[in-house]
C-alpha cells in the first residue's frame, strides 16, 4: 500500500524585542544580562498600586514596521489583559493586543527574495505589541528561578495570515531571515537570536493532499538559531506523518525544541483563544493616531533591504548573490554605497569588500565601522588597479598594509614604489634575460608543448618581484618566443 502523501503548512510568530532605552510600560533600563532581578519597579512586577504608561518610542517602532509590512494602520488601538498564570509572569496577565483590525497593524503582506533568487509573498494577519514576559533558570539541586529583568520589555509580535502562505522548512527559513534584516534595517530589534531579542515561532500542520482542512498544529519554542528554525520544522513534519501513519491522533500542543538532540518534546498543551480571558486593560487609554502623523512616519521610513537588492541589481549591475552579500547589515550596506559615491567600480568594490576585506576583518574579530579600513580607502584602491597603477596581486598587498596602518593606497603605493611597471621597453629587457636563462623551456615551447608558457611568464614575474603589468608579460614573452 502506497504511502499517504502530506501538505506541510507553516505559519510563523516572530517576537521581536524593540529597541528602546527602557521597559514598555516603565522607566526600567531596557538591556540584556546582567545581575538577575536588579532591573525591576513595581510596575514591571505588578505590585499593587503601580500603574503602567506607554512607551512611545516603541509604538513607533511598531508602527513604521507595520507599514513596511504593507499592513493596514488601526487608527485607534488599544492594550488588552492576556491572563493565564505561568511563574515568568509577575502580573499573572500579558498587557498585549487582541483582534482582528485593533492591533497597530493587520492585513499585510512582506515580498522578499529566496536562496534560489525567487520571489515570494507571505500575508501578515498582524503586527502588535506586547512585553515581554521574566525568565526562568535551572539552579543547582533541581531547582528554579526567575529573573524579571526581562519582564516588560517591550516585544512586537508579527503573525503569518491564515490559511498559510509558507508550505517548506526553505520558505520558513526564508522568510525569517529576510524578515530579520528588515527589522534591523528599521533599527526596530536588534535580531540577536542568541540573546533571544528575535524568537522564531514556527506553527507546524500537515494535511494529506488534497484537502481543504490543514491539520492538527503545534507550536515549536526555543529555536535560537535559522538552522534551527529549519531542522525543528522538519522534524515536526516527519514527526506528524509518522503519528498519523501509525494511526495516532495529534494533539495541539506546544513543543520545545532540544538543538543537542535535534527532537521536539511537550511542553504544554496548547491553549486556545478563549483560555486567556481577554479584555481591555483599563488602566491604559487607547492610542489614537492622525493621517499626518502616521504619512509622516510612512515618508521617514529607510529604503528596505527587499528595494536595496533590485537597486544593486538592476542599477549596479551586481549579481543576486553579490548583493545578498552587501545586504547582511546596514553598516556593511552603507560603506558599499558610499564606495561607489566615491568613485569606486561598482562590481570591484564589492569584490574587495565581500572578500579580502571581509577576511582581515574576521581574523582580527572586528567590524568594518572599527577599522581604520574606509570607503575611500576602497575607492582609491580600485581606482589604482582600474588605472593599471598596480596590479590585483600588488592590490592584495597594499590592502593589508592600508588594514594595519589606515594610509590611503595611493600613498602606499608612491612611498613603497608599488606602483606597476608598464613600460614595454623595460618589460621586455627582462624577458629576454629570462629566455636566455632557460632555453630548456624555450626549445620545449618551439617543440609544440606550449605548457612552459606559464612558467616562463612566472619567472618574468619573479624577477619584476611581480611589478610587470601580467598582461604586457604574456603578451611580450608570447612574441619573443614567436621570432
Amino acid at each position: 500500500m502506497q504511502a499517504a502523501s502530506y501538505v506541510l503548512s507553516v505559519g510563523m510568530e516572530v517576537h521581536a524585542e524593540l529597541l528602546t532605552k527602557t521597559k514598555m510600560f516603565c522607566r526600567c533600563p531596557n538591556e540584556f544580562g546582567g545581575e538577575p532581578n536588579t532591573r525591576v519597579c513595581p510596575v514591571c512586577l505588578g505590585l499593587p498600586g503601580s500603574l503602567p504608561v506607554i512607551n512611545r518610542p516603541a509604538v513607533e517602532h511598531v508602527l513604521r514596521t507595520a507599514l513596511a509590512l504593507n499592513c493596514r494602520i488601526a487608527m485607534r488601538s488599544v492594550f488588552h489583559r492576556k491572563n493565564y498564570f505561568y511563574p515568568d509572569l509577575p502580573k499573572a496577565y500579558q498587557i498585549s493586543q487582541y483582534g482582528e483590525t485593533n492591533p497597530l497593524g493587520h492585513s499585510g503582506y512582506m515580498d522578499f527574495f529566496t536562496e534560489d533568487g525567487g520571489e515570494r509573498r507571505v500575508r501578515i494577519r498582524r503586527v502588535h505589541l506586547e512585553e515581554d514576559t521574566g525568565k526562568l533558570m535551572h539552579l543547582p539541586g533541581r531547582k528554579s528561578g526567575v529573573d524579571f529583568n526581562r519582564a516588560g520589555v517591550p516585544l512586537m509580535e508579527i503573525v503569518t495570515d491564515y490559511p498559510p502562505d509558507i508550505h517548506s522548512p526553505q520558505e520558513a527559513l526564508d522568510y525569517s531571515y529576510q524578515l530579520r534584516l528588515l527589522l534591523i534595517y528599521l533599527g526596530a530589534c536588534d535580531g540577536k537570536m542568541e540573546e533571544g531579542s528575535l524568537r522564531c515561532e514556527p506553527n507546524v500542520s500537515i494535511a494529506p493532499e488534497g484537502h481543504q482542512e490543514l491539520g492538527t498544529k503545534t507550536e515549536l519554542k526555543n529555536l535560537s538559531s535559522f538552522r534551527a528554525v529549519q531542522s525543528g520544522i522538519r522534524h515536526e513534519a516527519e514527526r506528524m506523518r509518522h503519528a498519523l501513519e501509525r494511526g495516532d491522533t495529534l494533539k495541539q500542543e506546544t513543543r520545545g525544541w532540544d538543538e543537542e538532540n535535534e527532537k521536539s518534546y511537550v511542553m504544554r498543551v496548547k491553549e486556545f483563544e478563549d483560555d486567556y480571558r481577554y479584555f481591555p486593560d483599563p488602566d491604559l487609554p487607547p492610542m489614537v493616531f492622525s493621517e499626518e502623523y502616521i504619512e509622516g512616519l510612512r515618508a521617514a521610513l529607510p529604503e528596505l533591504p527587499t528595494a536595496k537588492r533590485k537597486r544593486f541589481m538592476e542599477d549596479l549591475g551586481l549579481s543576486d548573490y553579490d548583493a545578498r552579500l552587501l545586504l547582511a547589515g546596514p553598516a556593511w550596506a552603507r560603506f558599499f554605497e558610499e564606495a561607489v559615491a566615491q568613485g569606486g567600480d561598482p562590481k570591484q568594490v564589492c569584490n574587495w569588500m565581500n572578500g579580502d576585506f571581509s577576511h582581515l576583518l574576521n581574523e582580527a574579530g572586528r567590524t568594518a565601522e572599527a577599522s581604520k579600513v574606509t570607503p575611500a580607502h576602497i575607492a582609491d584602491l580600485t581606482g589604482l588597479i582600474a588605472s593599471g597603477k598596480i596590479s590585483g596581486r600588488i592590490g592584495k598587498e597594499v590592502f593589508e598594509h592600508v588594514f594595519q596602518t589606515g594610509r590611503m593606497p595611493s600613498d602606499v603605493v608612491k612611498e613603497e614604489g608599488k606602483e606597476q611597471i608598464t613600460d614595454a621597453g623595460s618589460i621586455r629587457e627582462v624577458v629576454s634575460e629570462v629566455l636566455s636563462q632557460n632555453p630548456e623551456a624555450v626549445g620545449k615551447y618551439r617543440e609544440g608543448k606550449k605548457g612552459v608558457h606559464g612558467f616562463l611568464v612566472g619567472q618574468v614575474m619573479r624577477k619584476t618581484e611581480g611589478m610587470a603589468n601580467p598582461e604586457m608579460v604574456n603578451r611580450l614573452v608570447t612574441e619573443e618566443l614567436e621570432r
